[in-house]
């Protein structure tokens, strides 16, 4: 069974800082490209960050050279930092410089071929003085 659990949400005052994890089981982590998604108040769903896998051959080796391993929205770009351990099978996200505009439901999930098949729970940032 696919699970994604994140941790390491919390309440942070502007200009913050957290950092999110996220902890995967069920399938071959390495082989995955992982995101991180948030639900915003009011505004639906933002695609926040994505890293690739590290073995997918000379595709990956490709983008390697072309775009690097990571994507970020440009409304993070900067301040984000998304990272993978695939011996502990965890994603992260360090945030830094947070911003109100940041708060929201933030989710791991696995990268398919047409988008995301399995998000964890979420994890609960807010960015408030």
């Amino acid at each position: 069974e696919v699970q994604l659990v994140e941790s390491g949400g919390g309440l942070v005052q502007p200009g913050g800082s957290l950092r999110l994890s996220c902890t995967a089981s069920g399938f071959t982590f390495s082989t995955y490209t992982m995101g991180w998604i948030r639900q915003v108040p009011g505004k639906g769903f933002e695609w926040v960050s994505a890293i690739r896998s590290a073995r997918k051959g000379l595709e990956w080796l490709t983008a390697i050279l072309s775009t690097g391993p990571t994507y970020y929205a440009e409304s993070v770009k900067g301040r984000f930092t998304i990272s993978r351990d695939d011996t502990e099978n965890t994603l992260n996200l360090q945030m830094i410089s947070l911003k109100p505009e940041d708060t929201g439901v933030y989710y791991c999930a696995r990268r398919v071929e047409h988008g995301y098949d399995y998000w964890g729970q979420g994890t609960q940032v807010t960015v408030s003085s």
